[in-house]
């Protein structure tokens, strides 16, 4: 126990939603915004990928944040502070292009506005008008309102619901943002697949470049396995180095949403045994 991954902080921030910040200075060096981490909780245990929510290069910490979903995001959660990653690799991926674009747009749905956090904020002090759009499907697991509105120009926000916000999907804002915008040069958006093509469908008339964070099944992380391919402008690419950002009207949404769910009887095994081992 030499103190590297170790949880050095845990918080719940919504049902079912953790925040973990790691220390892992090595990591919190390097990190940009838009890259990614892989990690094993346990020895016996999967490796799976998390967006690097936060960083900070001074306390040699990074934050990540996840929804329970699965055996793995659920052991993950048990672990308490003090406790150590079993791995923690990264940071992965090739990061965001940040720069002074003029007026820019960023887009999070649910889990999604954790990674769309640390871009925002580059972007803001890159000197950019940032319009922040952030949504869930309802008020109580909306995350990350407030650090949000610290990073952005402008921040609206959506349930699907009502319970807050405006009602409807973050869909629904993006359009009437660029119907009163007439000088957005780009737009990133991260949440599920459906709300990213979507999003994509919005942007598509407008020629406005739209950079999808797309967060493929993957195994090793370094374009040795290849279970994380995905199809760009007709050409396969691994998501996890020539990723995991692409250009959103450029990927076979069809082909990526049908690779998401293909693991999903055996996942939903696993979790099931585990879960009658904790005893529910």
């Amino acid at each position: 126990m030499n103190g590297i991954a170790k949880i050095i902080e845990k918080r719940k921030i919504a049902p079912g939603i953790i925040s973990l910040e790691v220390h892992a200075p090595s990591i919190a060096k390097k990190a940009k915004p838009g890259q990614f981490v892989i990690l094993m909780a346990c020895e016996k245990g999967e490796r799976i990928p998390l967006t690097i929510a936060d960083y900070d290069r001074k306390r040699g910490s990074i934050r990540m944040v996840f929804e329970v979903v699965g055996k793995t995001t659920s052991v993950l959660s048990r672990l308490d502070e003090g406790a150590e990653l079993f791995s923690l690799v990264g940071p992965l991926g090739i990061p965001s292009e940040i720069k002074n674009y003029g007026t820019v747009i960023v887009v999070g749905g649910g889990i999604g506005v954790a990674p769309v956090y640390p871009i925002a904020r580059e972007l803001k002090e890159a000197g950019n008008k940032v319009i922040a759009i952030i949504g869930s499907r309802t008020k109580d697991i909306l995350i990350m309102e407030e650090e949000m509105r610290d990073v952005s120009t402008e921040l609206l926000v959506a349930t699907n619901d009502g319970s807050y916000g405006r009602k409807g999907f973050v869909t629904d804002i993006l359009d009437e943002v660029l119907k009163r915008e007439e000088d957005v040069k780009k737009i990133w958006a991260i949440g599920p697949a459906a709300m990213m093509k979507a999003v994509c469908d919005v942007t598509k008339p407008y020629g406005l470049e739209t950079t999808v964070s797309l967060n493929a099944i993957m195994l090793d992380g370094t374009g040795m396995c290849g279970t994380c391919r995905v199809s760009v402008a007709g050409e396969m690419k691994f998501a996890c180095v020539d990723g995991p950002e692409f250009n959103g009207h450029c990927v076979d949404w069809t082909e990526f949403i049908n690779r998401l769910v293909r693991f999903k009887p055996l996942e939903k095994l696993a979790f099931d045994l585990y879960k009658k081992e904790c005893g529910g």
